[in-house]
């Protein structure tokens, strides 16, 4: 798979944990430095998330319905980077400090999205390092493709060991996504693993519209709310963003694998209508996001009506309220907030597209 860079923000940095080099320090190559042992996908300490050891998943803001409820649909989820190491190129997932920060400030607030819906399988992995993100077509590359194995090995070991048969969904962010679109084209699409699939929300990455007929032949993006068996995705900012240039950086990816047509448009679903055909939506139509910075401590309760979004050009511009109090990345990207940013719309479209989908099922 092309190694250029997947996502519209190179500083994916939603980790305090991790090892800071000294200053001049150069790193070993990847070649050099022995890979973290292989996680086992028997063992309970492998997985961030399980049915019967849910972890931080659980955690439901004030304001969201708790509980699962109806027939036991499936979520396997992929986290984003969270290991900030300046020194080693993929996380060991021994490292209790890393893995405390993912189940803070990602799993909790990510995964636990789905928690009133679903089970989730949300496995820990050797994800690659923020190291990684200066050398993509190098080492950094080398070291996506290590965490790439340990997620497909993780999703053939829930197909065989706890899925039994059961629709699922997939569902990600940034670094996450990358190994999740892979996992669609390897896997997924053009396979009987395609019909069970209810949805898969691919977020925070660089999917763009021609990938849909390309790189996936079956799978198509998801055009409705209620649309199953398709994919959403979507990347935040704010209107300062320089929409244009972070477009076209994101584009890269396409354009290299499948040359400069129009298909290199950025991928954007509106996580408030769901709607292709509704690409702006205002406050009063948001149901509800999570205030404050990822990751810090408990989660506030849900504000309702407090963001517009637009899908502008490929990306999602958005205007939080100031009470929500979000603090956006370098030039304007609201990178760590999209999925806190529409918690209740996306917990509400997830419930709509599995009624839909056990309805076709009876059919």
């Amino acid at each position: 798979m092309n190694k250029a860079i997947h996502f519209l923000v190179l500083a994916t940095l939603s980790s305090s944990a991790g090892v800071v080099m000294a200053a001049g320090e150069k790193p070993q190559s990847f070649s050099e430095q022995p890979p973290p042992p292989a996680p086992d996908y028997a063992r309970a300490q492998s997985w961030a998330a399980r049915p019967t050891a849910p972890g931080a998943s659980v955690a439901v803001p004030a304001g969201a319905e708790s509980g699962v409820s109806g027939p036991v649909i499936d979520v396997f989820y992929v986290h984003p980077t969270t290991y900030r190491s300046q020194d080693r190129w993929n996380q060991d997932i021994a490292d209790a400090a890393a893995n405390a920060w993912t189940d803070t400030s990602v799993i909790a607030r990510q995964a636990g999205v789905f928690n009133g819906c679903c089970h989730i399988y949300a496995p820990r992995y050797r994800q690659a390092s923020t190291l990684s993100f200066t050398s993509m077509e190098g080492d950094g590359g080398r070291a996506f493709d290590l965490a790439y194995t340990d997620v497909k090995r993780a999703f053939d070991h829930y197909l065989r060991h706890d899925n039994k048969g059961r629709p699922f969904i997939l569902a990600s962010h940034s670094q996450g996504s990358r190994h999740l679109m892979q996992l669609l084209e390897e896997r997924i699409d053009g396979t009987a693993l395609a019909n069970r699939m209810v949805v898969a929300y691919i977020v925070g990455v660089n999917l763009s519209e021609g990938d849909f007929g390309k790189t996936y032949k079956t799978i198509q993006a998801c055009d409705k709310p209620e649309q199953t068996r398709c994919v959403a995705g979507w990347n935040a900012t704010l209107p300062s963003t320089d929409i244009a240039a972070v477009a076209a950086m994101g584009q890269r990816r396409y354009v290299g694998r499948y040359g400069d047509d129009p298909g290199k448009r950025l991928l954007c679903i509106n996580p408030v209508t769901f709607d292709r055909s509704k690409p702006q939506s205002e406050a009063t139509q948001a149901l509800g996001a999570v205030p404050g910075k990822p990751g810090e401590g408990t989660m506030l309760p849900l504000r309702s009506k407090s963001t517009t979004a637009h899908c502008v050009n490929g990306l999602l511009v958005t205007s939080p309220e100031a009470h929500l109090d979000l603090a956006p990345l370098p030039g304007g990207s609201m990178h760590y907030h999209d999925y806190g940013l529409f918690y209740a719309d996306i917990r509400a479209n997830v419930r709509l597209r599995i009624e839909t989908f056990l309805a076709e099922a009876k059919k």
